[in-house]
């Protein structure tokens, strides 16, 4: 194992059951995370995003499971298989919260209505942690202060309607982090906030990142908070991570047509009123499908017979740079 990984997702594969059909949500994913850093998971809606993160902390639906790969925590005295594990083990109840914690899309269904933000924040610590109820009000106050919420001793006791949309988000940030986990994975945490506000809970991520060491894996459709936030690039596509590497590898050299195609309909400061931004042709396919060419194919400008006869794999760079895509097969992949 590497000293660097604190989490390694090697092949991972979950099938979710719709009805009479079944989702392949998530198909041969593999990535790391380092310690201290964080990875950017990025893609259009229901590329698997969300299935991943859901998959690491155990919390797949109930029609939902992990039916291929490994999910290795390196947080504690040795190494955990997380996908090894039922949903409701000791094992997973002990690292769900305390180890790796999570901050969900809409924090207005995640918080409970009828609980103070103080009892469903310190609910967390109390069940990781052996505190008097008055010790965890102290620690629950000063989070809430350190969350940039004002005044906290008064605001512990207050429920989530009384709380706006970005303050709300705070509290999500105060529930993951409040028992200083080693991971902090973030579903698409600056939903329906205004920009000025998205930065905001960008930069306070940041800082309780460089606080407490913490690794985050950032979760989001949004390329430009990709290149603000991130160290390391995921980009995701019909289930697949379709190319991988650093925050720079990524945005300087894209290689991969999907990851080139979601640059080009970014909006960009300064261009000229007659240039359009550009959309991705096409439509995403049925994940219920199996497909057995190249899922990205039908949308494509590069497609070519192989791209629809056969599934491309990954092909790593000399500096690590991974693509899985038929424009850079090895000479072998092309022939066969």
């Amino acid at each position: 194992m590497n000293q660097d990984q604190i989490l390694r997702v090697k092949h991972l594969q979950v099938k979710i059951k719709v009805g009479r059909r079944t989702v392949h949500a998530v198909n041969d994913v593999s990535f790391t995370l380092k310690r201290g850093k964080t990875l950017g998971i990025v893609g259009e809606s229901g590329c698997g995003k969300s299935v991943t993160a859901r998959a690491i902390m155990q919390l797949l639906p109930k029609a939902g499971r992990i039916t291929n790969g490994t999910i290795e925590y390196f947080g504690g005295e040795k190494p955990v298989e997380i996908a090894s594990y039922k949903r409701n083990s000791r094992t997973i109840r002990n690292i769900r919260g305390a180890d790796i914690s999570m901050i969900f899309q809409d924090p207005m269904s995640a918080l409970n209505p009828v609980y103070t933000i103080g009892r469903q924040i310190s609910e967390n610590l109390l069940q990781h942690e052996r505190l008097s109820k008055k010790a965890a009000r102290a620690r629950v106050t000063e989070m809430l202060k350190d969350l940039g919420i004002p005044i906290p001793e008064q605001r512990y006791d207050e429920y989530p309607h009384q709380f706006s949309g970005g303050m709300r988000q705070r509290v999500m940030i105060g529930i993951a982090m409040i028992c200083n986990p080693g991971i902090l994975i973030a579903d698409e945490p600056t939903t329906a906030l205004d920009v000025t506000i998205q930065a905001q809970i960008l930069e306070l991520m940041k800082r309780v990142q460089q606080d407490h060491g913490t690794s985050v894996i950032l979760i989001t459709h949004n390329m430009g908070i990709v290149a603000e936030a991130c160290d390391d690039v995921a980009v995701m596509y019909m289930g697949r991570v379709v190319e991988y590497g650093t925050l720079e590898q990524v945005f300087n050299s894209p290689m991969h047509p999907y990851t080139r195609a979601l640059m080009r309909s970014v909006p960009v400061l300064g261009i000229g009123k007659d240039k359009k931004l550009e959309s991705i042709k096409g439509s995403t396919p049925d994940a219920s499908i199996e497909f057995h060419h190249c899922e990205f194919a039908e949308r494509c400008d590069h497609c070519s017979e192989q791209c629809l006869s056969a599934l491309p794999q990954d092909r790593i760079l000399p500096d690590g740079h991974c693509v899985r895509c038929f424009l850079y097969a090895t000479e072998g992949e092309a022939n066969d």
